[in-house]
C-alpha cells in the first residue's frame, strides 16, 4: 500500500482525538498490530479499512487516496 494511506489514516485518527491505543481497541486489534500498519510493514485488511471508513464517516477513496 502506498504511504499517502497509512497518512490519511493517521491524520483521521489525530482529527478525532484518538490515541493510538484507542484506536486498536476501537479496531479490536493489538497497538502492536495498528502500529505495524502505520508504519507499513503488514498491510491493512480490508475488513478494518472498512471497520475505519464507517469509524470516521469518510469514503473508501479518501482512505485508500485513489480519488483524482
Amino acid at each position: 500500500m502506498d504511504s499517502i494511506i497509512y497518512k490519511n489514516i493517521e491524520a483521521e485518527r489525530v482529527r478525532h482525538g484518538y490515541t493510538k491505543e484507542v484506536i486498536a481497541q476501537k479496531l479490536d486489534v493489538t497497538p502492536k498490530t495498528y502500529l505495524s500498519w502505520i508504519r507499513g510493514t503488514t498491510e491493512i485488511p480490508a475488513s478494518i479499512l472498512l471497520k475505519m471508513k464507517r469509524m470516521w464517516d469518510v469514503s473508501a477513496d479518501y482512505l485508500l487516496e485513489t480519488n483524482d
